[in-house]
């Protein structure tokens, strides 16, 4: 049966080969990484084929997943070069910021390249992706990565000079940190941390859930929530009015510089 190999074995591996487990993907998964320790507890968490030789995990696959930081990315793909495979491998780099163009030239033919960017939210089956695809590839080898993906959740396939763009905005970080900050901002004006936390997370979960089911606009919403003259809509004029806007934006155009610079390292 194919395999689908896995070089890295952190926590984004982890989230996506427990989305996997709980979607029943059928291929063989393996990991490869230096750190028994890791590959240890993945093996044990859940049941995949652990190799901490890179040449007998790359010999495995049919589908390889390069799962390591964008500071360690050039000194794994110098690795694989120096074991001069030749037959043909569909790879697809996590490696944020890391473009195609730099990924092909490092690790040429007969590698087809892949990018994508998941969710770590992917365990729970819930995931977003985005996708872009490298020149060369055949339909079958883009459905097969496609359906990787759409097993943990929903697929976007995204031009890559998007990218950057995207990983900068999609990330389950936001409605982490944004839960964590209305939390603890309704503890300061009374709220028990129990209570907080319930409140802010039906603020921003449940509000968005009701928008996912797509029977009414953002904008139609946005009008119910804060009727004029009310309580909300004075909290959200306060939050424009400090510069909310211009926060956030100010926040992804550092991630996007990150990325750029991410893509210097290879």
């Amino acid at each position: 049966m194919k395999t689908t190999v896995f070089l890295g074995g952190g926590r984004i591996t982890s989230a996506l080969v427990a989305g996997l487990r709980l979607a029943g993907y059928e291929p063989p998964i393996v990991v490869h990484d230096r750190h028994s320790r890791k590959l240890k507890e993945l093996k044990r968490q859940h049941r995949v084929i652990v190799k901490e030789d890179l040449a007998g995990a790359i010999d495995l696959a049919n589908l390889l997943i390069v799962a390591v930081r964008p500071e360690s990315i050039r000194e794994l793909l110098n690795e694989i070069g120096e074991l001069q495979f030749r037959r043909r491998l569909t790879a697809v780099s996590l490696a944020a910021g890391i473009p195609l163009s730099r990924l092909q030239a490092r690790l040429g033919l007969p590698v087809r390249w892949v990018r994508a960017m998941p969710s770590p939210v992917c365990r729970s089956g819930r995931g977003l992706t985005g996708l872009t695809f490298g020149r060369g590839l055949s339909a079958s080898e883009r459905t097969t990565v496609r359906n990787l993906f759409t097993s943990v959740g929903a697929v976007v396939e995204i031009p890559e000079n998007q990218f950057d763009a995207f990983t900068v905005t999609y990330s389950s970080s936001h409605g982490y940190h944004a839960l964590a900050v209305l939390a603890r901002a309704a503890e300061a004006v009374g709220l028990d941390h129990k209570t907080a936390l319930l409140a802010a997370a039906h603020a921003l979960a449940d509000g968005i859930a009701t928008w996912q089911l797509g029977n009414l606009s953002l904008k139609k919403l946005l009008k119910e929530a804060a009727t004029p003259g009310g309580i909300a809509e004075a909290t959200i004029a306060a939050l424009d009015h400090a510069g909310y806007r211009r926060i956030v934006q100010n926040g992804l155009c550092s991630g996007i510089r990150r990325a750029r610079e991410n893509a210097s390292r290879i």
